[in-house]
């Protein structure tokens, strides 16, 4: 077909698109292109950083809402009100054929952890408190807490509890949290 036998709008069609892409030659470089696309790349990139939320971890039953009787001097472990479980969240290992301290048979403590500082109500003093994850078996599924005082976003990753950090054990699939005192806190 030759030129004088093309129809008039893909003639129209064309001159508009020789001018757009013009237009966009002369407002746009080389490097504002490349700029442009490392910058949505970096951003693109940084997706992954964003808050994790385990919610589909949840299980049907909810959360005790209301505080439940402390027994002594340190309560309940398989409670959610216990005192170790401010910032906790998550399946309770004393809850799952474990203790508050020690991960269920079968099941491997991850060696990476976040931390809170929790009031003991018995002595009145703030304790700092190591939340390791067990990992290696499928979720517990019983006692779930998700209790978040000063959790911090996960980008201050050693103090955010929505992290799963079963990511350095050997197996990456969660079962249950524990809650280990390491010491008394000080204040700075």
């Amino acid at each position: 077909m030759s030129r004088s036998e093309t129809p008039s709008w893909e003639r129209h069609l064309d001159r508009w698109a020789e001018a757009a892409a013009r237009q966009l030659a002369r407002g746009l470089s080389r490097r504002s292109l490349l700029g442009r696309l490392g910058a949505t790349l970096a951003g693109a990139a940084a997706l992954p950083l964003l808050p994790v939320s385990r919610v589909s971890a949840a299980s049907s039953d909810p959360a005790p809402a209301a505080p439940e009787g402390l027994d002594g001097p340190e309560g309940d472990p398989s409670s959610c009100q216990y005192w170790r479980h401010c910032a906790i969240d998550g399946f309770l290992c004393s809850c799952c054929g474990g203790s508050h301290t020690a991960c269920p048979p079968g099941t491997v403590m991850s060696p990476v952890t976040w931390i809170g500082t929790c009031r003991n109500p018995a002595d009145g003093r703030q304790y700092v408190i190591s939340y390791n994850d067990c990992c290696g078996k499928h979720l517990c599924g019983r006692c779930l807490c998700n209790r978040n005082e000063g959790d911090r976003p996960a980008y201050l990753p050693p103090k955010s509890n929505d992290i799963n950090w079963c990511a350095s054990a050997p197996s990456t699939v969660y079962h249950c949290s524990t809650a280990i005192v390491l010491g008394v806190a000080t204040e700075s």
